[in-house]
């Protein structure tokens, strides 16, 4: 391709940002960051916004390289054959390569009530929503947290740790993803901070009112303010847009990240489905996403053939309030036994959480520096064999021109690590893939 290329991202969060940093790298290429926010929202750090122990925003300066142009707005339509964006506030843009990063957020619970009684934690909004609502109860007032993700996990403690009285809620098992030896060790950390974890089959969630939650097996909890952190959704503007989606709604892609619709469409991070198989909904998988999705355009301008996705997953950390945290090491992306607690979890959370910003800021000022995404050692392959996929089963044999998106497609293959059974079911937050949690986490 000869003369500047166009590439808009849609989605300023940390796929988005990795992504939009990645392709400055040529001179020759224009690249428009479209984000509904005019900062980036340092999702891993909401719970601390809610209990007050921490802000969630940074501003863009500090993470987005000065070549990316900002456009605040939302993106209502995407016309692949003009190769055109329809903003909500009426403008448009054009481009040649499309980014698509949108993220994840809020589903609806599917249980009575929830929707009008429970509170998310899944945005920005959701937060600042939140934390009000819970300054206007008092201290003592029962506060039920429902899901025991990592995002339940971290609100639950945070919150308790300041003086409130939490339940936690389960519905299932305390940290699904955790081995039983991190498991435990969560439980000792609740247990101290006064926390009360209901787990088992019965306690799964079968109404939320005004001032309760009632579970399956019959009891009824009371509850000043229920926070919500059981499930997550994508946005549907993929599907709104007529590009083929999975079940949940993300862009279904080959393993180069490309649309199996139109070759100048690519996904990265939640909202990306790569084989109908997608990845976890995390932050440690987002920026990894952001930087391949980057390296696909770049490849598909310089006329080369894009490289196929690479995973890896060290584990999960989970912060325990401010004091203590886990860091949950795993072996193709199963926990393993060994895992690091106490103190020494919270400072390495903590690290994790600034190398977060570090890694976009690094890529910001020298773009095509980050590598992670390289690193051997990918689960990859055995998914897709598992799955009977060859990693380019769902694109057609030939994509050299935005064709006529299909309808959404429902007949992708979810896998246990990576797709709940019915998306709008209440489950734990690890009933979507992620690495720690409901904000997708590190």
């Amino acid at each position: 391709m000869t003369g500047n290329t166009e590439v808009v991202v849609i989605g300023g969060g940390y796929a988005g940002v990795m992504a939009a940093n990645r392709l400055t790298r040529r001179d020759d290429v224009t690249v428009t960051l479209v984000n509904p926010r005019p900062s980036f929202v340092h999702r891993v750090r909401l719970h601390q916004l809610v209990g007050g122990t921490g802000e969630a925003v940074v501003g863009f300066p500090e993470v987005l390289g000065g070549r990316v142009r900002l456009t605040v707005g939302s993106v209502e339509r995407i016309d692949t054959a003009g190769r055109r964006l329809t903003l909500a506030d009426g403008g448009t843009l054009g481009y040649d390569y499309l980014v698509y990063a949108v993220g994840s957020g809020s589903a609806d619970p599917g249980v009575p009530g929830a929707a009008g009684f429970a509170r998310p934690i899944a945005s920005l909004e959701d937060a600042e929503r939140l934390r009000p609502a819970l300054d206007a109860v008092p201290a003592t007032a029962p506060v039920a947290v429902v899901g025991a993700g990592p995002t339940g996990i971290e609100t639950a403690a945070e919150l308790a740790e300041a003086g409130r009285a939490v339940t936690l809620v389960c519905g299932g098992v305390l940290g699904p993803y955790l081995h039983a030896r991190g498991r435990r060790s969560v439980a000792r950390r609740m247990a101290r901070l006064g926390v009360t974890v209901l787990d088992g089959p019965g306690t799964k969630v079968t109404e939320v009112t005004r001032e309760a939650v009632r579970l399956a097996d019959g009891r009824e909890l009371p509850s000043a303010v229920t926070i919500w952190t059981a499930g997550f959704g994508v946005p549907d503007l993929a599907a709104r847009s007529g590009l083929s989606t999975d079940a949940l709604g993300r862009l279904l892609t080959d393993e180069t990240l490309t649309s199996v619709d139109d070759e100048r469409v690519v996904a990265a991070g939640d909202s990306a489905a790569p084989s109908g198989l997608p990845l976890r909904m995390s932050c440690q998988a987002a920026i990894p996403l952001g930087a391949r999705a980057a390296d696909t355009v770049l490849a598909r301008i310089a006329g080369e053939r894009p490289e196929p996705l690479n995973e890896s997953f060290a584990g999960q950390c989970i912060s325990l309030g401010r004091q203590e945290g886990i860091f949950q090491f795993a072996r193709r992306d199963t926990a393993v036994r060994f895992h690091i607690d106490g103190r020494a979890g919270a400072k390495l959370k903590e690290k994790v959480c600034a190398g977060i910003v570090a890694h976009l800021a690094g890529e910001a000022g020298a773009p095509g520096s980050y590598r992670l995404h390289r690193i051997p050692g990918s689960t990859r392959r055995r998914r897709l064999a598992r799955a009977g996929r060859t990693g380019e089963a769902l694109a057609p044999n030939t994509m050299s021109a935005p064709s006529t998106a299909s309808a959404p497609s429902t007949t992708s293959t979810p896998s246990t690590l990576s797709t709940p059974s019915t998306p709008s079911a209440p489950s734990t937050p690890d009933a979507l893939p992620r690495a720690a949690g409901s904000p997708p986490r590190s």
